[in-house]
């Protein structure tokens, strides 16, 4: 973190010609979601945001040493493994890296359309720490909401599965009395809830919404019967409903042909890794397989939001036992969204240079895969990180991860939205990732 900083640091003031001043708050006076003033944040495209392909002029002595190795030179990964082996160090047995977090920090170093602010990013830890202390943020928040289900058995797991196989793209351009909703349990539940709602009202009309035999069932499981599981109390339909589809019949085959039609036994394939989960569930579903090529890299980015939500929800139904019993759950990072994104910039912690930042203010749709909409997710899950490594560098006792972190955002920000206090809106990207 103390090289971030320094590089963020060193480079603010060398840009200030490259982009102007972007002001994210027209009102700078109200109070931020976690009881902090929001201040203007100007984006500054800083040394370690200009790869040599975009280079405007600046000074570029101190990023020569950055650049990344080229398609010609040997990957130093293979090189420590054959090194590891050679010396008859190689353990093979280490717990599994899912690469999402190193994907993330590439983008981070070579992105020119989204900052980090330090200073902020600093100061949210430190008030992010101490709002999760005084709620008593943990594992056991998730179980407590009353769409999430309760009991610690298998059906549990597959409702989870189902829900994360099918959580994508909820936004809406309607005025919200007229975006999807559904109406459950006297209650009308917008976004991500609608979602969980209307899985909860399908069982309770003895739909079989969870069961991978229903998703492979042609004549039961189809467009129709879909629009009546997903019915809105509005005039607007669920958005991507044909992909819902294609995500319930893909995964139902993958489920029978290598699992025995039971996300248990993936599970238990992975062998209480959570890594190993999230990279299981990368290779064997496509609709699991949330990655991109990034300019400069020839490895994709992966971001993997759906399946590393889909470990984490596990770990917190289970609150980190029976199935919920992961090693390695601090692996997982940031769940690369929309919502989390947007809290971050309403605290100051990441900027957007004036392009990325219109697009956002006119909220028109940011191309799935595209170089913005990376940079967008990326960074956040590297501010993300930083946040977590602050908070441990001040309480390295502190039961925190990322994971926690992210909960913990989303439900800000989604009570910030619910009390109309959103400060900026969200970026608009359409797809099965998110």
């Amino acid at each position: 973190m103390k090289r971030a900083i320094s590089r963020i640091e060193h480079s603010s003031s060398c840009f200030s010609s490259v982009y102007p001043t972007v002001r994210l708050f027209s009102a700078p006076s109200e109070a931020s979601p976690l009881g902090i003033i929001p201040r203007p944040v100007p984006y500054r495209a800083g040394i370690r945001n200009i790869g040599p392909k975009h280079h405007t002029g600046a000074p570029v002595a101190s990023i020569t040493k950055n650049f990344k190795m080229s398609d010609d030179e040997a990957d130093p990964e293979l090189l420590a493994l054959l090194r590891q082996h050679l010396q008859g160090e190689l353990n093979l047995s280490e717990e599994p890296e899912t690469g999402v977090l190193e994907g993330a920090e590439f983008v981070y170093d070579n992105s020119i359309d989204v900052a980090l602010d330090m200073r902020a990013t600093k100061n949210a830890a430190a008030l992010i720490y101490d709002q999760m202390q005084q709620k008593q943020y943990s594992t056991e928040t998730w179980a407590e909401h009353e769409l999430h289900p309760k009991t610690k058995d298998e059906s549990s797991v597959a409702f989870i599965f189902t829900m994360d196989l099918l959580n994508f793209s909820f936004w809406s351009l309607r005025p919200e009395g007229e975006r999807f909703a559904v109406s459950y349990r006297g209650k009308t539940w917008t976004g991500y809830w609608s979602l969980v709602a209307a899985l909860q009202r399908a069982l309770e009309e003895d739909i079989p919404i969870t069961d991978p035999h229903f998703w492979q069932n042609e004549e039961e499981c189809n467009m129709e019967s879909l629009r009546h599981v997903f019915r809105s109390c509005t005039d607007e339909e669920i958005p991507l409903l044909a992909a819902r589809l294609t995500c319930l019949r893909e995964a139902g085959q993958v489920l029978y042909e290598k699992y025995d039609c039971s996300f248990t036994n993936c599970i238990d394939a992975a062998d209480g890794s959570a890594a190993a989960l999230v990279n299981l569930l990368a290779r064997d579903f496509s609709c699991f397989r949330d990655e991109f090529q990034f300019e400069g890299r020839r490895r994709p980015v992966r971001f993997l939001k759906r399946a590393q939500i889909l470990v984490a929800d596990i770990w917190g139904c289970f609150n980190g036992e029976g199935y919920g019993a992961f090693r390695g759950i601090d692996k997982i990072t940031m769940f690369a969204d929309y919502r989390v994104p947007q809290i971050l910039a309403t605290l100051g912690c990441i900027g957007y240079s004036p392009p990325l930042q219109s697009l956002i203010s006119r909220r028109e749709t940011i191309e799935s895969g595209s170089s913005y909409e990376l940079q967008l997710r990326a960074c956040s899950i590297w501010c993300v990180e930083l946040i977590r490594r602050e908070i441990k560098r001040h309480h390295p006792e502190a039961q925190v991860n990322a994971v926690l972190i992210d909960f913990f955002l989303y439900d800000t920000m989604k009570s910030m939205e619910a009390e109309g206090k959103e400060t900026m809106p969200h970026h608009r990207t359409r797809s099965i990732w998110y």
